[in-house]
């Protein structure tokens, strides 16, 4: 064999083994970029415990989201926001379903508790659990994010764009992100004005948490999170290819759930099979179905069994909770801006022969030297003649 004849086949070796070089670089890279985020492989194990029900459409994947409010020394964490995100391959949606966090569930080795205080007594595995329990689902994958990593998500999308609708959405909001400040030892910029505009990771976060000052309680804090959700996948809809991949690179690491890498491809391919998902979202208990219960109205009550109906209907029916999908927005889908009611039953009209610290919230209390209240975040206020808090 002659020198060139071997020094071709040396030059087709050494093309073929950069080629592959190539090829294993930009697949270990890609591999980095989507999958180097925080993999919990534990809850594999416990999928016998998680009374997952048999999935009813292998074309839709249910999956716990969890929000976490973890404070600095916290070991344990209740996850302040609950949703069920139902991933419709077949119609091409991404649906959201909220869970009333003070909602009155039957804790399995507990008893009687809010359903946040799950993911307290037993992370997410017992979350997982009580949801299935409770609402029929059969959820066996989540994932988890920290409020706090919330600012570095917004940050990164360069910010989000949101409508503060009323001047006692400002003025709540405004007071939260000053508190939020005092707490992390910094001073953060306020929101000047309501309507649209675009907030920064600190101004989405305390968005998100707001429920004080006439702004609606809890029942308007979990639509102001599906807002948040909803503004954060739309901007995301408007980056290029190059952008989108160097944020995933940039975001991962904020991300735990239990999807493994090969669970998580699939389903992405799957949900944009035609086209970019429309996202929707509703919450259960629906108006008219709930009542508020215990001391101070510590808990939400209603039947599970009919919450349970309404969960399985809008994720395999594609019937929105109240109503057709035709129906819009009046069947139940807050997306277009908070829609809370009044609450049908509040405290005390009168603390007439009534011990005022039987008043307090739970995990709040009383000071009889001042005559306040502190609410279970140490908030201070004041009852009016009527019951209602009054915020200082």
């Amino acid at each position: 064999m002659s020198f060139k004849r071997i020094q071709r086949r040396l030059v087709r070796v050494l093309a073929v083994l950069v080629a592959l070089s190539v090829v294993f670089c930009a697949g270990l890279y890609v591999y980095r970029t989507f999958f180097g985020y925080n993999y919990d492989s534990t809850l594999s194990m416990f999928e016998e415990d998680l009374a997952a029900g048999i999935q009813a459409d292998e074309n839709i994947t249910n999956i716990a989201l969890f929000g976490l409010d973890t404070r600095e020394g916290d070991t344990q964490s209740h996850s302040d926001c609950m949703m069920i995100v139902s991933v419709d391959n077949t119609r091409g949606k991404i649906k959201l379903i909220s869970l009333m966090r003070d909602s009155l569930i039957d804790l399995e080795g507990y008893g009687p508790e809010k359903l946040n205080s799950a993911y307290y007594a037993g992370g997410p595995s017992l979350a997982i659990r009580t949801i299935n329990q409770n609402f029929g689902t059969d959820i066996t994958e989540y994932i988890a994010v920290n409020f706090e990593q919330l600012v570095e998500i917004v940050d990164a999308l360069d910010g989000v764009e949101i409508n503060v609708q009323t001047q006692e959405e400002l003025d709540e909001l405004n007071r939260v992100i000053r508190d939020y400040g005092i707490e992390q030892g910094q001073t953060f910029q306020s929101v000047e004005r309501t309507g649209v505009q675009t907030l920064d990771g600190v101004q989405a976060l305390c968005y998100g948490r707001i429920r004080k000052g006439n702004t609606g309680d809890d029942w308007a804090r979990v639509e102001r999170q599906s807002i948040v959700l909803e503004a954060m996948f739309e901007k995301v809809q408007t980056m290029s290819a190059s952008r989108l991949i160097g944020l995933m690179r940039d975001l991962i690491p904020y991300v735990t759930t239990s999807l493994s890498p090969t669970e998580i491809a699939p389903l992405i391919v799957g949900a944009v099979q035609h086209g970019t998902p429309t996202i929707e979202h509703t919450r259960v208990p629906l108006d008219g179905e709930w009542y508020y219960s215990g001391p101070s109205n510590t808990y939400i009550e209603y039947n599970m069994e009919t919450a349970a109906e309404h969960i399985r209907a809008y994720i395999y029916d594609d019937v929105y909770p109240g109503g057709t999908a035709e129906d819009g927005e009046a069947a139940g889908e807050p997306l277009g801006g908070v829609d809370y009611d009044e609450p049908p039953t509040g405290p005390a009209t009168s603390t007439e022969n009534t011990d005022p610290a039987s008043l307090a919230e739970e995990g709040g209390w009383y000071d009889p030297d001042s005559g306040d209240y502190y609410d279970s975040d140490g908030d201070r206020y004041s009852l009016d003649e009527n019951g209602n808090r009054i915020y200082y």
